[in-house]
């Protein structure tokens, strides 16, 4: 049956120029899967029997980056768009379990094939030829299949990050993890001991947005504990509380199941609730509860991210959602300026976001009435937002010179009492008039403290 490509010009060109020159040449890799899939390739990867220096010398009038040309890759870029164009290669030795010792280059395009990770992979498409296939790639894709290329417990030996990848892509396409691959992930998992930390935090970041996260990170749970502890001690761990109906871990999943797909809100709710185990109490009537639960996962969430090499934006934005999700909400324009304020309007959105799949992810008998009053509160930060509210002290009607013309000496006294006058508009106590608030700043004692 003919396969259905989407075309890309430039990506033709580079096959094309390479094979006047008398190379062999073709794209392979994600794009072809990705292609497969009825989706179009982000990126187009060309593969070819040149060498490094022949495919430069075939692109000698072209901008070329020597992006990778150690390890046989180029990038070849027509009219703004990169193609990265990689010599045919095998791979040997692998003595730190992540990169090959050597790399031979070669003329074959299934030599090349079979070093693969995963026979979804592992395929490679010609514009005149069609799809080569040789360990089938395409069946697996039709099937939903995970799949590694040859022996499982070999591809992982030679690089353990191939672990995380099948297991992204399991979540992020929906599939399932051939049995044999399945074993031996679980068998080479310490591999991942050796793996830089940036490299599994972007694999987990990407499983953690796919569509089927949820299911992988139950169905692996044992595995992925081996690079994120913090998870371990909510399996299974009992709420004891008419609240909930699930255990931790599976309140958990089933929120990330239900949210949108963020990374920083998805990274919020798996850690949200793992400061529950170390918090638990008992009342005398056999009820459990959680005091100070919030922060204790905001500490554990933070250890895990620093060990992962979070980056310090990203890590203090989920660490403060953490420690944010249990707030009580109120469907108030006070309570969304002051939140608007604290947070912004992103951060304040993903809180919502956290906060409605949380309720998503409690007993059924009491969501009804938590999520009637986010949804007033989501009604009321729209009209917040469009009526153009002042939340933020740049829209404040008043800024430094005024106050300075108004009397107030230069000095901290200025920023406190353009936090103060906030402060008053964001609780509805003063107008967002300059008028108002300069009569205000005379009348108020706090502005003459300041000024003293």
């Amino acid at each position: 049956m003919p396969v259905e490509f989407p075309r890309n010009e430039r990506a033709e060109r580079v096959i094309a120029r390479l094979e006047a020159q008398g190379y062999d040449a073709c794209a392979v890799g994600g794009c072809v899967r990705d292609a497969l899939l009825g989706r179009r390739p982000h990126d187009w990867d060309i593969g070819t029997s040149a060498r490094p220096e022949e495919t430069l010398r075939c692109f000698a009038d072209c901008m070329v980056l020597e992006t990778g040309i150690r390890h046989g890759t180029v990038t070849v870029v027509l009219e703004g768009e990169p193609i990265e164009v990689t010599t045919y290669r095998t791979e040997t030795g692998y003595a730190d379990g992540r990169h090959p010792d050597r790399v031979a280059f070669v003329r074959r395009l299934e030599d090349d094939l079979a070093r693969r990770d995963f026979t979804i992979n592992a395929m490679a498409w010609h514009p005149a030829r069609g799809l080569t296939d040789r360990f089938g790639g395409r069946e697996d894709l039709a099937a939903g299949r995970i799949r590694c290329v040859g022996d499982p417990a070999r591809r992982f030996r030679e690089d353990a990050l191939r672990i995380l990848r099948g297991l992204r892509f399991a979540a992020v396409c929906g599939f399932t993890v051939e049995p044999q691959t399945a074993r031996a992930m679980r068998e080479e998992q310490g591999g991942l001991r050796s793996v830089a930390a940036e490299r599994v935090n972007a694999e987990l970041s990407r499983l953690l947005t796919g569509s089927d996260a949820a299911r992988v990170l139950r169905e692996f749970a044992d595995l992925l504990a081996g690079v994120l502890p913090e998870i371990a001690p909510m399996r299974g761990f009992a709420q004891n509380n008419p609240h909930h109906c699930w255990d931790v871990w599976e309140h958990t999943l089933h929120a990330l199941q239900v949210s949108a797909p963020d990374s920083a809100v998805r990274w919020t709710l798996l850690f949200h609730d793992s400061g529950k185990p170390p918090t638990y109490r008992e009342d005398e009537k056999g009820i459990g509860h959680f005091p100070g639960h919030p922060a204790v996962s905001e500490r554990l969430a933070d250890q895990a991210m620093r060990r992962l090499k979070f980056d310090t934006g990203t890590r203090e934005r989920i660490d403060r959602l953490v420690k944010l999700h249990d707030i009580p909400a109120e469907n108030d324009p006070r309570f969304v300026r002051r939140w608007l304020n604290r947070l912004g309007e992103g951060d304040f959105r993903r809180l919502l976001e956290v906060k409605r799949a949380d309720t998503l992810a409690q007993a059924p008998a009491y969501r009804p009435p938590r999520l009637a009053m986010l949804d007033g509160l989501e009604a009321t930060l729209e009209s917040v937002l469009q009526q153009q509210d002042c939340f933020r002290l740049k829209d404040l009607a008043v800024n430094g010179r005024d106050l300075l013309a108004a009397g107030l000496p230069e000095g901290p006294a200025v920023g406190r009492t353009l936090r103060f006058l906030l402060d008053g508009v964001i609780d509805g106590r003063l107008p967002n008039k300059k008028e108002a608030l300069l009569a205000a700043l005379r009348e108020s004692g706090p502005g003459r403290r300041g000024a003293e």
